[in-house]
């Protein structure tokens, strides 16, 4: 019956609103985020609260400068072709190694969702780059999208930019700080493991090298030299600075980080137009950034209006297995929408629910479910954009061959929880 009282109310008309704007206008998921809120507020008597519509939007300031600067990073590599030399090097250095090369591609997949934290902008980059690969390795189309499909997935919650993540600690007011090693638990045995499963029986009879080395004389653009790696080199060496020299540096922060390291792929010998990749950045990350102001407005209305407490205590009511089983269920599901709406609405309140935990290493495993909604259709951008990229039509293939690796992924999830004392004794 909780879900009669008042803020039930509010909280079911909010998600309605959301779905109905979503599907049923096709309305972008930040334009439809925004009028459940505002339908949130008018519906508890609040009116049309600019201030706080305002304070939400920007709530998640920090976290779009991140993306901006991090898109802008990831097209200097991109426009400078480092991207393509160090993927062909790593393939020409191991492909006498089918287990080490399965995981270098899976790795090579996972970068720029480990930079930008978009699991789009994973598929549609390195994605597209190793999609011919793997075919000419011997992988059929839906395996290979299957592959990037995952891969994205996992680079988009790996370190050290993982977006769900940064949105439920905004949602707690816990500082991104400390995810390293948390999120390192929670995707790279997955991507072992997928990497082992998925991609080396399909390519470990290859033999056709003269077919591999025309592919990879395609793929690498420029010698791979030291000014070439320049932009990875001062990204390392900032991050580790900004990491182990806190204290003894002024705090750099990401986006500061990621903007000069983009900037120092000027000196990298090769020309590109600046201005354009800038403007290329921007425009292909806004998509993102609008989806995190919608989903700043909402969670800023449901806390004005009560919903997110309600959601909270509701959590609390649950057995832990139940807990454990709606984590592992309503977050994806959620997520069908917004993989980042799903860390938002359901992430926030689940890791308040789960106090009793260490909250950077739950948060860790949280975002790492909620991103399975990238899976999960009507939407399923990572499925479909990667479907795409291969030219299959039904993505429901892809989709299909995605559904084990999804399960193990939301049973690691659920795991990660369960153990995090044991986890946090060791690491922290």
């Amino acid at each position: 019956m909780e879900w009669f009282w008042p803020e039930g109310f509010y909280a079911l008309l909010m998600i309605a609103i959301f779905a109905f704007g979503a599907f049923a206008w096709k309305l972008p998921i930040a334009v439809a985020m925004a009028l459940s809120a505002i339908a949130g507020a008018l519906a508890a008597g609040e009116g049309i609260p600019l201030r706080h519509l305002v304070e939400g939007e920007f709530g998640y300031l920090n976290t779009i400068l991140v993306i901006a600067t991090a898109m802008m990073y990831m097209k200097v590599i991109l426009a400078t072709g480092l991207l393509d030399s160090l993927s062909a090097w790593m393939i020409r250095r191991f492909r006498k190694y089918p287990v080490f090369l399965s995981m270098g591609i899976m790795i090579i997949i996972m970068i720029p969702g480990m930079i930008t934290g978009s699991s789009t902008a994973a598929v549609l980059t390195t994605g597209a780059l190793v999609s011919p690969l793997l075919m000419t390795l011997g992988m059929s189309k839906v395996r290979t999208a299957a592959v990037v499909s995952i891969g994205a997935l996992l680079g988009m919650i790996a370190p050290p930019v993982s977006i769900p993540a940064m949105i439920i600690c905004a949602g707690v007011d816990i500082p991104y700080v400390g995810f390293a090693l948390p999120l390192i638990i929670c995707t790279f045995p997955l991507a072992v493991l997928f990497a082992l499963t998925m991609i080396y029986p399909q390519i470990r009879k290859f033999s056709d090298k003269e077919a591999l080395e025309s592919h990879l004389k395609k793929m690498q653009k420029n010698p791979l030299t030291v000014r070439l790696i320049l932009p990875v080199i001062v990204l390392v060496v900032f991050f580790a600075a900004d990491q182990y020299m806190a204290g003894k540096i002024p705090g750099m922060g990401m986006p500061f980080i990621f903007l000069v390291s983009a900037l120092s792929g000027m000196l990298s010998g090769v020309k590109f137009d600046v201005v354009k990749t800038a403007a290329d950045a921007i425009n292909d990350a806004l998509p993102v950034m609008g989806i995190l102001m919608g989903v700043g407005m909402f969670i800023q209305i449901m806390t004005l209006i009560g919903v997110q407490g309600f959601i909270v205590v509701s959590a609390l009511s649950l057995p832990s297995w139940l807990l454990y089983a709606a984590i592992a269920v309503s977050m994806p599901l959620f997520g069908a929408v917004s993989s980042f709406g799903s860390a938002s609405v359901l992430g926030v309140p689940f890791l308040l629910a789960l106090l009793q935990y260490n909250s950077i290493i739950v948060a860790s495993a949280l975002s790492l479910v909620a991103s399975l909604g990238d899976l999960m259709p009507p939407t399923a951008l990572a499925g479909i954009f990667a479907a795409q990229v291969v030219k299959e039509d039904n993505y429901f293939k892809v989709l299909k061959v995605c559904i084990v690796p999804a399960i193990i992924t939301a049973i690691w999830g659920i795991v990660i929880i369960a153990i995090s004392g044991p986890i946090a004794a060791v690491i922290f």
